[in-house]
């Protein structure tokens, strides 16, 4: 008899890019009380992933200029080994999380964290977050800032460009 397969832990880091003045200023400015304006990332094996305007990228966890997350959620746990979860983001670093793919409202670090968790754990991110982009292109002002919003490339600092040859550089 064959045993049973090991499970990984699996996180969601939850960041608040604006350091609580989301909270404070979007009553204000949107209408609507926004808590924070989220970066997300994957922890498992070890590591966090997360996507920005550079592509993939992965650190020890807590390892970015962002520093400890404001908040973790956990995701639960997977069977993937470290092996095939590493081929997995090399293929979705070859496709469909390229760095010139990001897209601050669309296709963000958020995208690429609820596409990752629902590959390792069959469950989405909490939609408070994926939710965020429609909830502020809803507001006037969020259509009047989308021009100069659209150009905002996120690449937090800190991380280590997801490398298919060696799993990591």
């Amino acid at each position: 008899m064959e045993p049973p397969p090991a499970l990984h832990p699996v996180k969601l880091y939850v960041y608040d890019l604006s350091k609580g003045m989301a909270r404070r200023l979007s009553p204000l400015m949107l209408g609507k009380q926004l808590d924070g304006i989220w970066h997300t990332s994957i922890i498992v094996h070890k590591d966090e992933f997360f996507y920005g305007s550079g592509g993939i990228s992965s650190c020890a966890p807590g390892g970015t200029l962002l520093g400890p997350p404001d908040s973790v959620v956990d995701l639960g746990n997977t069977e993937v080994t470290e092996e095939i979860f590493l081929e997995y983001l090399s293929s979705l670093g070859e496709s469909m999380f390229r760095g010139e793919s990001y897209n601050l409202f669309e296709h963000n670090c958020n995208t690429f964290s609820n596409e990752v968790a629902q590959f390792l754990t069959g469950k989405k991110i909490p939609s408070y977050i994926t939710d965020l982009p429609s909830e502020v292109l809803a507001t006037p002002f969020g259509q009047a800032l989308r021009p100069l919003l659209d150009s905002i490339q996120i690449q937090p600092p800190g991380g280590n460009t997801f490398s298919r040859h060696n799993g990591q550089s």
